[in-house]
């Protein structure tokens, strides 16, 4: 067993995913986080759990189906399920024939790959899914009825308490501000914005949209994409909508017993033209409400603007840097699909060094000068 003490920089999905699966393996894990677990990204993002839009390279689809799997496990190891793990499925369509025909062809490739696929009618979907739906008769609906959406709070919550139970300390409302280095380059220390100093071995970098900050603090240069995303939480007093959809200009899931997430990238592309949170909210309700009516006057809760952590080639960068010793990332925008199996990949080559093959593609040293 090692025992190294590792800092988990960053408690979302990917941070707690990391730091639970380490902590039940005998590790000494210490949480860090600017903020509160949960309360960033992982709560602010659709939280769709899929393979289905990943298929622009196989080994990231691979990836991403393992992440569907590792769900799974975690449901039934975890507990709670009912509270954080809803695995509905995912509806899909488009309103041009252009969308359709790439909607349909995508359907198709991932027929082959053997992944759960089902085509359906407008009003078939009506009728057995999703009555409260305004969808033309005959326009053709994908059904991904593997797929999910998680309250990644709620699952953060979890992980992060069975870690304290085990063992894990933590360290909330302050951000690493420096990291101290030993003679051959290991981790020593971490500073933190309150003036604290911490002694640790082993540091992951898990800081999402921070994430190249803190990388910098160990002269690390970790390229990342600028992305804005809006989402919107409506107030329901009965959520109309029961799965996960991507309707052609809008998003939307239910968010538990009384709320809606929205979003939507034709929003997203208005967030630098000025306008507040505010104004892409209601954007955002009126696109839901031509696809779900009953969600035409309901309250806009709350809306934030949260920045994607996606490092610049769009794949995810996880595992050590070889001139760093101590230092790993775990840093991706699909953080909801992949908190769990990256969790599980990455404790465990931290503690055995073992590397596994579904991280090839997605190493850290790509962005190595």
């Amino acid at each position: 067993m090692r025992s190294e003490r590792v800092a988990v920089i960053g408690v979302g999905i990917l941070g707690a995913s990391v730091g639970w699966n380490l902590a039940r393996l005998g590790a000494r894990v210490v949480f860090i986080d600017a903020d509160q677990p949960g309360e960033g990204v992982t709560n602010w993002s659709f939280s769709w759990v899929n393979a289905s839009n990943k298929t622009v390279r196989r080994s990231y689809f691979d990836l991403n189906v393992a992440g569907m799997e590792a769900y799974r496990e975690l449901a039934r190891t975890v507990g709670q399920p009912d509270s954080w793990w809803h695995p509905s499925g995912h509806l899909r369509w488009a309103d041009d024939p252009a969308a359709e025909a790439g909607l349909l062809k995508t359907a198709a490739l991932l027929t082959s790959w053997d992944y759960q696929t089902e085509v359906r009618t407008g009003a078939e979907v009506r009728r057995r899914l999703e009555p409260a739906l305004a969808l033309p008769d005959a326009v053709p609906v994908v059904f991904y009825p593997d797929e999910a959406w998680v309250h990644g709070r709620h699952l953060v919550d979890r992980l992060v308490g069975q870690a304290v139970a085990a063992g894990a300390e933590q360290r909330y409302g302050a951000a690493v501000r420096d990291i101290g280095t030993r003679s051959d380059g290991g981790i020593r220390t971490l500073t933190l914005s309150d003036g604290s100093s911490l002694d640790v071995d082993i540091v992951v970098n898990a800081a999402g949209p921070s994430a190249s900050q803190v990388a910098g603090l160990v002269a690390r240069h970790l390229p990342m994409r600028r992305e804005p995303g809006v989402v919107t939480r409506l107030d329901c007093a009965q959520v109309p909508v029961h799965r996960a959809m991507h309707a052609p200009h809008v998003e939307i899931r239910p968010d538990g017993d009384a709320s809606v997430v929205l979003h939507s990238r034709e929003i997203d592309a208005l967030i630098d033209t000025g306008k507040e949170p505010g104004e892409l909210a209601l954007l955002l309700r009126e696109l839901a409400g031509q696809v779900v009516p009953d969600l035409g006057d309901s309250r806009i809760a709350r809306t934030r603007v949260a920045n994607r952590p996606i490092p610049a080639d769009g794949f995810p960068s996880v595992g050590p840097v070889p001139s760093l010793p101590g230092y790993y990332e775990a840093v991706t925008h699909s953080g909801i699909t992949l908190g769990p199996v990256i969790g599980r990949l990455l404790a465990s080559e931290i503690l055995t060094g073992k590397r596994d093959e579904l991280l090839t593609d997605f190493r850290p040293e790509r962005f190595t000068a």
